[in-house]
């Protein structure tokens, strides 16, 4: 128990300082739960469990940058809470061997977002700048999005940041500290929900899951300090192989 604990600190601690340097922490914290035996859907509420923190203080930081928007924060948070419960509701009514089959996909999606991720704001953003049509149905279909997006975070954690900032960009929002506050508070509401829900449920290893977290704030902490000494394309490059052989692993693993 106790090396696994150790391992799974270690794990977060990796996590957390790719999380600060480049993103896609969860390639490493997920597969690490479901290495020392946690069933898959367990394992996913302990990631979201482990995660959570990180989103709240991250929302903290940014919270200046939120008051410009602060007329729109009830609407983010009521649809953040509604569909983060509806996915983390779907999830512990899916079978485990169903879940199982679908880990390889959730995967490859969150693998695709994160390196793509970036590209596809890009694209968005220029078509809502662009295209007043674009940007009116952005506008229209805000609320039915926003609930696809924040069910997506309820069922599976990965990848749920860069799908916000997706999100935001069709929307028409340009402002990256902004877009960043926003899709932290989206991502603290979703987890939080998500995360009661799953304790009702008796759903999270709670021992490991804090393992996990307590690795996760050091290893964030730390890289924050050092982050702008790092060369950032090459980690991300590096997030980017573990990506794409932790989602072959699941499919080689299941299929």
């Amino acid at each position: 128990m106790v090396f696994e604990l150790i391992f799974l600190f270690l794990a977060g601690f990796c996590g957390g300082t790719l999380n600060s340097i480049a993103g896609g922490g969860t390639f490493i914290t997920f597969p690490a739960l479901l290495y020392v035996g946690i069933p898959p859907i367990i394992a996913n509420a302990t990631n979201t469990f482990a995660s959570c923190s990180g989103y709240i203080s991250g929302t903290f930081a940014f919270r200046e940058d939120l008051k410009s928007h602060k007329s729109e924060l009830p609407k983010f948070i009521i649809l953040s809470f509604l569909g983060g419960i509806l996915g983390a509701w779907l999830l512990l009514q899916t079978p485990e061997q169903i879940f199982s089959e679908t880990i390889p996909w959730l995967m490859l999606i969150a693998t695709f977002v994160f390196i793509y991720g970036t590209k596809i704001n890009e694209r968005l953003g220029q078509l809502a700048n662009k295209n007043k049509h674009i940007s009116t149905v952005g506008k229209i279909a805000t609320p039915l999005l926003l609930l696809l997006v924040c069910f997506y975070g309820g069922f599976f954690n990965a990848g749920l940041g860069i799908i916000c900032l997706s999100y935001l960009a069709l929307c028409g929002y340009t402002n990256i500290n902004a877009m960043n506050g926003l899709k932290l508070l989206i991502s603290s509401c979703v987890s939080i929900v998500a995360i009661g829900l799953f304790a009702f449920n008796d759903a999270i290893a709670w021992n490991q899951g804090t393992a996990v977290l307590l690795g996760t704030v050091t290893g964030g902490y730390l890289a924050a300090r050092i982050s702008r000494y790092l060369p950032q394309i090459y980690i991300r490059n590096f997030v980017i192989l573990i990506g794409i052989c932790v989602t072959l692993y699941f499919f080689y693993d299941f299929y």
